[in-house]
């Protein structure tokens, strides 16, 4: 392990492009410095490294890991950490999202689904544990307000977010006091990267009471204070949605 880092590093799955970006961004922004985890997004998670690199030198490090791969976790906790030194924060954002009909779906999109959205949240946990135990550190799952109410044609993603929020309530009980477990559930803040068909985007803006999407900023921003302003917060699940989860 290398000497301490002067600065808090925190550790984002899924970092390279969408709201993984944008987390970036806020962490780094608040004095953060990151460890920038991604599986295939190679030009982009360069791209975001050499612009936060211009802002702040020697901020950034890349990992690339395939999370499904249990055996490469506690390796890439030691990459960091011979990189810094510690490890402060880790946002659990990775995440596979598709369609998976019930009749149709088969085992692969279940190992799949269930590998980025609840197990390798888990296990990454767990290999961060020494880590974020000597920093007094926090975890932030990304979940989904899908964890609560399904959505349909869904009920692979829906299942593995629900293990999701049933782990972080979990891991905050059994992680107390040195580590705080908290998640963040987002309703419409970006839409799929395949596209959602607009008459679906404004039946679901409709039955939202903020009548209208939010952005990926609001959730970065519901992260960062989870992390940072909310010493007293463990267990809990914030949902990010404009109330959707208040309407039928």
């Amino acid at each position: 392990m290398s000497p301490r880092h002067e600065r808090p590093v925190a550790l984002i799955t899924g970092a390279g492009k969408r709201v993984g970006a944008v987390i970036a961004r806020s962490l780094h922004g608040a004095g953060y410095d990151l460890a920038l985890h991604y599986r295939r997004s190679a030009a982009e998670a360069e791209l975001l490294a050499s612009s936060l690199e211009r802002q702040r030198s020697d901020s950034t490090c890349l990992v690339q890991t395939e999370l499904a791969d249990l055996d490469a976790l506690p390796g890439m906790i030691e990459r960091i950490l011979t990189r810094y030194g510690r490890l402060d924060a880790l946002i659990n954002n990775a995440s596979a999202f598709y369609p998976t009909p019930v009749g149709s779906a088969t085992p692969t999109q279940w190992n799949e689904l269930f590998a980025s959205n609840a197990q390798a949240p888990f296990f990454l946990a767990q290999a961060a544990l020494p880590a974020l135990r000597e920093a007094r550190g926090a975890i932030v799952n990304l979940v989904d307000i899908y964890a609560e109410r399904p959505l349909a044609r869904h009920p692979l993603y829906c299942m593995a977010k629900a293990a999701l929020a049933a782990m972080t309530r979990s891991l905050a009980l059994d992680l107390g006091p040195d580590i705080r477990v908290n998640g963040v559930a987002p309703g419409a803040v970006m839409w799929p990267s395949d596209g959602k068909p607009y008459d679906d985007q404004q039946a679901m803006l409709a039955r939202t009471p903020l009548q209208r999407a939010g952005s990926p900023e609001d959730v970065a921003g519901a992260v960062l204070w989870l992390l940072r302003d909310a010493p007293f917060v463990t267990g809990q699940i914030i949902h990010v949605d404009g109330g959707r989860t208040l309407s039928v």
